[in-house]
């Protein structure tokens, strides 16, 4: 899957484009840089609304290529390098979207059977050491 990320594509149109390839997953935007070490809240997210040219310093238009096969990590970083757009992927738990920073070294399809999973009821796939302790829980 390829995302062409300029100014004026909402934030919105990114993620439906993202959630289509990976129905269990979600990427929210935030307003500050992800560090590994910190916990950020909802209060930080950018509304779906708002187009990518307001949110980042780096105004440059281009493709990025996403693969099953990328890392969540990866993916996080590629934005931030080529395009100053601060991201965070979130996995469906039932109800529930968990932030999957502990687990940043899997990849998108491992995260999105994980979601499935999750979100059918047949529990988890992975080690529960490995996920279960996730930051933070958002409905």
């Amino acid at each position: 899957m390829e995302i062409l990320i300029k100014d004026n594509k909402t934030i919105k149109e990114v993620q439906q484009q993202f959630s289509k390839e990976f129905q269990f997953l979600k990427i929210e935007f935030f307003d500050i840089p992800l560090d590994g070490r910190k916990v950020l809240s909802k209060s930080h997210v950018y509304p779906p609304h708002r187009t990518l040219g307001t949110i980042r310093q780096k105004h440059n238009e281009g493709t990025i290529r996403i693969l099953q096969s990328t890392t969540v990590g990866d993916m996080e970083k590629m934005l931030w390098e080529k395009f100053a757009i601060s991201i965070q992927v979130f996995r469906k738990s039932g109800n529930l979207w968990i932030e999957t920073s502990l687990t940043d070294s899997w990849t998108l399809d491992r995260q999105n059977q994980e979601g499935k999973a999750m979100s059918q009821g047949y529990g988890s796939q992975a080690d529960e050491r490995e996920d279960m302790t996730d930051r933070d829980k958002w409905d």
